[in-house]
């Protein structure tokens, strides 16, 4: 570190060990920063006080012994939530674990009502306290604030108004308009004070970053005194380190359609199915297609999967990132599926970019001129289908397996996809702190 090293503050509620999509858009930027002259000090939750849907030890690798952390205690009612619906899990995003029964609703309801913006805003007392401590100390003139759960970007809120910091807020999806949204059953007083949240924070902070164009948008309708210059999109990326170092051998015999992620009843799947038991027909004699499904898959979603196409479906739990990198390099194709949600044109999933990064030919279903859409196409990554395009799914997967059976190469051969690179885009994020 030289003289011109900037010191940044970082407050993050999902920190290694926790797993999934959320965690990586942080630890990368951290693993980064240090190569354009910003030295992070991180502020979470301690593991034993966390609620955390997947775990992911693997990922303390990525953590460099140099970076500060702070670990705090915070009050955590989702305990309950899972003791009122008899779950065995903390709920995932979009509640693909979550199905709709009595239980759940009421506990919704609660979470919706009493617990505002979410069931994590017991970490923000100790946050903030942690946060003034290093702010004294270390004479951190510059603050991140990173959510979901939106609940963190509260404590850059009063963090700003009591020491008036630089104040960056990055919100990874939207806030009041997420499309899950509805299922927290909100009072409209509820929803009142969520909104009035919501445009505090987007007033007050000295600048927003988003990962897509699509809420940057849909965050500047929220009031007029948010103004557009201080709101950037830096979309969420892949780890070329994580990708160099994995070695795989395909089998011949096997064509594999890999899905990693999260995959609830709102997803088009029906449209999938039906054009790849045509495909599996046409070439059942000639090789073996396998639909391999890795990560939270709801339980509907795994029967109507499984009596569609059974005996070539096959469902992983959430494993691991670095297994579940390998899983994308081992698959021949890889699926992508926008829920039919409202607004789903701005749907901007972070595993796209490791899809891509994989080279394998993308098949994504979902809305043509949405986000998504735009990025594989500017890549050549792949295709984008609507939902009633199933003919012309089978028509691309055939010609897929064909040069597969032809022992030609049917990765996409390009490199248009490094802008991604989360070296480069932590470049971007770097050149934002001041």
């Amino acid at each position: 570190m030289n003289n011109e090293t900037k010191k940044v503050l970082l407050f993050t509620y999902y920190w290694p060990p926790s797993g999934g999509a959320g965690v990586q858009r942080w630890l990368k930027f951290c693993k980064y920063f240090p190569e354009f002259g910003v030295k992070p000090t991180v502020v979470t939750v301690r593991e034993d006080k966390a609620s955390y849907p997947v775990i992911d030890r693997t990922l303390f690798e990525e953590i460099s012994p140099e970076l500060e952390i702070i670990k705090t205690n915070s009050f955590e009612p989702l305990g309950f939530y899972q003791k009122l619906s008899g779950r065995k899990q903390i709920p995932f995003a979009g509640f693909a674990n979550d199905d709709d029964n009595w239980k759940h609703e009421i506990s919704r309801f609660i979470r919706g009502n009493f617990f505002i913006p979410d069931a994590r805003r017991g970490w923000n007392k100790y946050a903030f306290e942690a946060g003034s401590k290093v702010i004294a100390q270390q004479n951190i003139k510059t603050i991140i604030t990173t959510s979901p759960p939106h609940s963190t970007q509260l404590v850059g809120l009063k963090l700003k108004k009591k020491y008036n910091v630089n104040w960056i807020a990055d919100l990874r999806d939207p806030w009041t308009d997420i499309y899950y949204y509805p299922k927290m059953n909100h009072t409209a007083l509820a929803k009142t004070i969520d909104l009035r949240y919501e445009r505090e924070v987007l007033k007050n902070a000295d600048k927003i970053i988003v990962v897509s164009d699509f809420i940057k948008n849909m965050f500047l309708q929220k009031s007029t005194h948010i103004h557009p210059e201080k709101v950037y999109v830096i979309p969420n990326g892949y780890d070329e380190e994580d990708f160099i170092r994995i070695n795989i051998k395909h089998n011949p015999s096997s064509f594999i359609i890999g899905y990693n992620g999260t995959l609830a009843d709102n997803y088009p799947i029906d449209t999938f199915t039906d054009a790849i038991k045509r495909v599996i027909q046409k070439y059942s004699n000639r090789l073996r297609v396998l639909v391999r499904f890795t990560g939270s898959i709801s339980n509907d979603m795994q029967k109507k999967i499984h009596h569609a196409i059974s005996g070539h479906c096959e469902f992983n739990a959430h494993v691991p990132h670095k297994k579940s990198v390998e899983l994308l390099l081992e698959s021949n194709v890889l699926l992508l599926l926008i829920p039919e949600v409202k607004n789903n044109e701005g749907i901007l999933t972070g595993k796209l970019f490791e899809y891509m990064a994989a080279c394998n030919p993308i098949v994504c279903i979902g809305p043509k001129h949405g986000n998504a859409a735009a990025i594989i196409n500017d890549c050549e990554a792949g295709k984008v289908f609507e939902k009633n395009e199933s003919e012309m799914i089978v028509t691309y997967l055939e010609s897929l397996v064909e040069q597969y059976l032809n022992q030609k190469s049917i990765k996409t051969k390009n490199d248009l996809h490094q802008k991604y690179s989360r070296r480069n885009l932590s470049k971007q994020m770097a050149s934002l702190v001041y």
